[in-house]
């Protein structure tokens, strides 16, 4: 499997999450399809979308849901237990360390955010850190659900995040790291979950050969490229 992030046609401007905005139209489009782990049987569909441009990487979600569920109050709070996507991206190739971030945001527009440890740094027992706060509010973000769904949402609900990342961000963290160009290649994977919900799902765009749900996985990471 592969992704291609488009470059935008022009600049990425502030976050809307509105998906049918035509800047989004030209990117390439994913779906998060796989749910190989038994769970409640709720499988939303859920696509993703992810361009950049000279300064900040974007990516927007739209879930066509139900169940929706968000009670995470601030910054680093368990968003996975809410309605939930996620992208978990290493800025290096294939081949190379698998440290990398893992952007978790639930329906509200609540984010959890830490430098997660490549297996070499977890042999030394490095700890997965979260980002410092006010690191983490460089990320820009746009939601169109209420920041708090409680109690849960059981009708049919479409809802869509978006945000953008600077790669100054990137680069306070991942040591002498090149802003990307055409071709240059980066991994990663995207996420659906509600662990907390009333219908407890996870699912992946590339598979995870685990036998338990485990998103933390960079072993099983795709190549995401730059166009």
């Amino acid at each position: 499997m592969e992704y291609t992030i488009r470059r935008a046609p022009e600049s990425l401007g502030e976050p809307t999450a509105d998906w049918d905005h035509p800047l989004w139209a030209t990117a390439d489009t994913l779906e998060i399809a796989l749910y190989r782990w038994e769970d409640s049987g709720h499988h939303p569909p859920t696509r993703t979308r992810v361009l950049y441009d000279d300064e900040h990487l974007a990516a927007i979600f739209r879930v066509e849901d139900r169940f929706v569920r968000a009670v995470a109050e601030k910054f680093g709070d368990p968003v996975s237990a809410d309605s939930c996507v996620e992208f978990f991206l290493s800025p290096f190739p294939m081949t190379a360390t698998n440290a990398y971030f893992n952007f978790e945001l639930n329906c509200g527009g609540i984010l959890l955010l830490r430098r997660c440890s490549s297996t070499t740094e977890r042999a030394w027992g490095r700890p997965n850190p979260m980002l410092a706060e006010e690191d983490a509010g460089l990320v820009r973000i746009a939601h169109t659900m209420p920041r708090r769904v409680d109690p849960e949402i059981a009708e049919p609900t479409t809802w869509c995040v978006e945000y953008h990342v600077p790669f100054a961000l990137f680069q306070r963290y991942f040591v002498d790291l090149p802003l990307p160009t055409p071709g240059t290649e980066w991994k990663g994977n995207f996420y659906k979950c509600g662990a907390a919900t009333s219908k407890p799902h996870s699912g992946t765009w590339a598979p995870i050969e685990t036998d338990v749900p485990n998103f933390h996985a960079p072993e099983f990471f795709q190549p995401l490229r730059f166009g």
